[in-house]
């Protein structure tokens, strides 16, 4: 065996063993960040002409780079939306990236392509969409929103096209005051409008407050956005009455459920999701709620064909692709060279089963709204909004910004947990967005016990 392999080998092992210890901790570490100047000085020059060697350079990731990173699958991880991959999930990422599948087209990646559509046909009749309802696995709800919405846009313009109708002066589309930023990025990148909608008193999107806002005038709108579960406090907007009203108008129907729609799998909360049969697209990122690994965002059309006429890209050395009739994923969003993202959330499916994570998925929920009633019980503080799903935002009474950076550095810098301050309307709090099912009752009332 010549040196270089035996070195391969045992860079190998080093770097199996180090994932195994990693995979074994019950939790990892919370760790956190550090300064730049800490890690410039700390850090010695990798990026080099001789490099450092794996062994060296997977020495300094484990006790330097790694440590300076939080740990967004400790239980105590509740700010943002966290992220909770099963092991089989973990697993399997490991595969993919091995297993080097390109998941593009079907002619490279068949297997791999019938897998994902598995998973994503599922979702789909979840969602109440009828058969031959797909879509594709994109990189976030960032880009599963734009490629929607680019289809959107891209139908409308057809339509006007074929009755031989002038398009708009501006194209426009409707969403609610409090949907997710990624929108107004898709606006920008899109140079369109984006129509704000006030929410009821619930925080929910309707269909009366959608009629009366455009007023009638309906010209340009290529596209309605409701929320299932709005990132800051886990809102369903009233998905029902939104998708009548955007119906009669003819207009495209998308459904932003990024975080929220993996509780249609829920008991509790699944009449909350009924009105999703009406849409013509929705997305859900799997590394959210559905208990897989960064990243993955199932973007999912009613009619496959719109979003493949939107967004095929066409070259000469892309003919043996596009000209076949065959499924190929990278036309159906904004999207050509792609890994197999959705293989991990396969897997995990397949070696546990949906029941499994409706089970996981109910216990979230009920622990938030365990959790809110603990909040309810404690006189210092004051929950914002009952919860929906697994968000619970609330109060300190009289806690400024300045008290709220305080005791979030702090919970951090102890390794009890990472809940960073929020706000609505101006006025500052803190949230739980509880996603991992090894959250327990005892680490979020610890939590709160910290709140002096």
């Amino acid at each position: 065996m010549h040196t270089l392999d035996l070195e391969t080998m045992q860079l190998r092992e080093r770097i199996f063993d180090y994932a195994r210890r990693r995979m074994n901790y019950d939790p990892a570490p919370l760790d956190g960040p550090v300064t730049y100047e800490h890690l410039r000085s700390t850090v010695p020059p990798t990026v080099t002409e001789k490099g450092l060697g794996g062994e060296a350079a997977l020495q300094l990731f484990e006790d330097v780079l790694a440590p300076a990173c939080i740990s967004v699958d400790h239980p105590n991880y509740l700010s943002f939306i966290p992220s909770a991959p099963t092991e089989a999930a973990t697993l399997f990422d490991l595969v993919v990236s091995a297993s080097t599948i390109y998941g593009g087209s079907w002619m490279e990646g068949a297997g791999a392509v019938y897998a994902e559509n598995e998973v994503l046909e599922w979702l789909a009749a979840e969602a109440g969409l009828p058969l031959g309802a797909g879509g594709v696995f994109v990189q976030g709800g960032t880009l599963g929103n734009l490629s929607a919405l680019v289809a959107a846009r891209h139908t409308a313009q057809d339509a006007l096209t074929a009755t031989g109708l002038p398009r708009p002066a501006r194209w426009r589309f409707a969403c609610s005051s409090e949907a997710h930023s990624s929108l107004k990025a898709a606006a920008r990148v899109m140079d369109v409008e984006v129509v704000s909608i006030p929410v009821d008193h619930h925080g929910r999107l309707t269909g009366p407050s959608l009629e009366a806002a455009l007023e009638g005038d309906w010209d340009g709108v290529f596209a309605v956005v409701a929320t299932g579960g709005t990132t800051n406090f886990g809102i369903v907007d009233d998905l029902e009455s939104v998708g009548r009203v955007t119906k009669e108008h003819g207009v495209w129907f998308h459904i932003d459920g990024a975080y929220g729609v993996a509780a249609m799998l829920a008991p509790t909360t699944k009449p909350l999701f009924a009105g999703m049969r009406l849409a013509d697209s929705f997305i859900v990122d799997p590394h959210k709620w559905l208990f897989a690994p960064f990243d993955a965002c199932a973007l999912i059309y009613r009619e496959p064909e719109l979003g493949r006429r939107a967004h095929t890209q066409h070259a000469e050395y892309l003919d043996a692709l596009t000209d076949a009739n065959e499924w190929n994923p990278s036309d159906y969003a904004y999207n050509l060279t792609r890994r197999p993202r959705g293989l991990p959330l396969w897997f995990s499916l397949a070696t546990y089963g949906i029941a499994e994570y409706r089970a996981a998925i109910e216990t979230n929920i009920r622990l938030a709204h365990l959790i809110a009633e603990e909040i309810r019980q404690r006189p210092d503080l004051e929950l914002v909004r009952d919860p929906q799903l697994s968000v619970v935002v609330f109060t300190k009474k009289g806690w400024t910004l300045e008290d709220y950076s305080r005791w979030s550095a702090k919970l951090l810098d102890d390794g009890v947990g990472f809940v960073v301050p929020s706000s609505h309307q101006g006025a500052p709090n803190t949230r739980f967005a509880i996603v991992n099912p090894k959250t327990t009752f005892e680490d979020l009332t610890q939590i709160l016990d910290t709140m002096i």
